[in-house]
């Protein structure tokens, strides 16, 4: 298996991870970086569990390579709380 190292940006922190050439971001996202936020449900781009923002469009994680996401700002829903209060956004209460 190719390893790639690589540098996300999410929810505003460089993160540099090691991983597979052909993982998902959703993949590195929980299994790797614990935002386990971000669903992995069906795998097929189907249901939307795995949404993240990718420069502010909504993006399936399950879809998209993790080191396609380099270079890139990536919010998870981790991500949504206010940084100064800690307030949750109203989607992480739902």
């Amino acid at each position: 298996m190719i390893m790639s190292e690589i540098i996300l940006r999410i929810n505003g922190a460089q993160v540099e991870v090691k991983t597979a050439a052909t993982a998902t971001l959703a993949e590195v996202l929980r299994e790797e970086l614990g935002f386990t936020g971000t669903k992995m449900m069906c795998n097929e781009g189907e249901c939307g569990a795995c949404t993240v923002l990718i420069n502010g469009k909504p993006m399936l994680s399950c879809m998209t390579l993790a080191i396609d996401a380099q270079d890139k700002d990536i919010l998870t829903i981790e991500g949504l709380a206010d940084p100064v209060t800690g307030r949750l956004h109203p989607i992480q209460k739902a």
